[in-house]
Parts: C-alpha cells; sequence; structure tokens
C-alpha cells in the first residue's frame, strides 16, 4: 500500500491538495482511502478538535496528544503495507510542532517510531501572512491561527522536515499539484 502524508500548518490547502491526490489515483483505477486529522469519526479526533476551539497552554498539549492518538488509530485501522491502493493522510507527524518548542523534536522522534514513515511525505508551505489571510476567511478559527503562532509553529516545523519535499503553496492552486505531481510519478516510477 502507498502511504502518501500531506502535512503543513493550517492555511496552507492540506486538504484540498489531499483531494486532489486521491482523486488522480482514483482516475488511474485505484483504490483509494483518504484520512484527514483531527478525524470527527472517533472520540481522539473529535477531542483534538474540541481542544483547538479553546485557549490555554493545556488546551494546546491535550490537542496534540489527542491528534497523535487520533493518527495512530488511522494508522492501525487503514494501513495495510501488503494490501494495494494508496492510503493518504492529511496532517500526519507535523502535528508534534504545535508542542512547546523545548518537546518538539522529543514529540516528533518520539511519534515518527510508532507510525511507516513514507518517501511519499509533502510539507506545503506558505508565507505566515498568506496563511493568515486564508485563515480569516473561515468561519471557525482555532487557537494556533495567529500570526505570532503561526511564525512560532513554522519554525518548529522548519527544524523537522528531513526527508520531506516541501511544497510552496503561495501561488495557485494548480501550480502546487502540479509540482506535487511531478514528485509523485517521479516516485511511483521508481
Amino acid at each position: 500500500m502507498r502511504l502518501i502524508i500531506v502535512d503543513g500548518l493550517d492555511g496552507v490547502g492540506k486538504d484540498t491538495h489531499g483531494r486532489l491526490i486521491a482523486e488522480y489515483y482514483k482516475d488511474n483505477g485505484e483504490q483509494v482511502i483518504l484520512r484527514s486529522h483531527p478525524a470527527v469519526d472517533n472520540y481522539f479526533g473529535r477531542k483534538a478538535k474540541e481542544a483547538l476551539l479553546h485557549p490555554g497552554k493545556m488546551n494546546k498539549i491535550k490537542a496534540s496528544v489527542f491528534y497523535m492518538l487520533d493518527v495512530l488509530r488511522s494508522i492501525r485501522k487503514y494501513y495495510h503495507p501488503n494490501k494495494k491502493g494508496t492510503l493518504i493522510m492529511v496532517r500526519y507527524l507535523m502535528g508534534t510542532a504545535y508542542l512547546p518548542r523545548k518537546i518538539v523534536r522529543f514529540g516528533y522522534s518520539f511519534f515518527e517510531h510508532f507510525v511507516p514513515i513514507s518517501p511519499y511525505m509533502f510539507f506545503l508551505d506558505a508565507p505566515s501572512e498568506e496563511i493568515l489571510k486564508r485563515i480569516r476567511e473561515r468561519a471557525e478559527h482555532e487557537i494556533f491561527e495567529t500570526y505570532d503562532a503561526l511564525e512560532k509553529v513554522r519554525k518548529k516545523a522548519m527544524l523537522l522536515l528531513n526527508n520531506w519535499y516541501v511544497i510552496d503553496t503561495s501561488g495557485s492552486v494548480d501550480d502546487t499539484f502540479a509540482a506535487i505531481c511531478l514528485i509523485l510519478e517521479e516516485l511511483d516510477n521508481q
């Protein structure tokens, strides 16, 4: 089973590009499972989402912990390495970048030992100003959606990006997806 990771900060188009990648493989006749976290179809995802909507340090930690449990649940339930098809995980390891700075590397390394790592790992990125402009168009706002919070999380995420394809999403959706498709084709042909 091909495992594709689509990650990044809020407002960079993770869900949009996850859906486009799913369509890309479905159009080629493949079975595709698309999981976006936090998922509202289970306890861990609902608790993560709930914590994201409330301020405070404890809610940040709760959101990160429940988010990780949600991802672990999805891996256990949907990832079968010996089966055919594609599993696309939107939001995966980079949720650890939202942890306090002192434990972000530890959190990433710890979590990395419990989930499969894939050559298909995409970190979608854009300048914080662009991200904030996109986020302001949403009806619902989460605790990390301020300029200062985005800058802090982005800096922490950049420390963790070994073996990730970093994709600039500040252009159009079509341009971004074209860049992703080039990498998908290259990886699929290896």
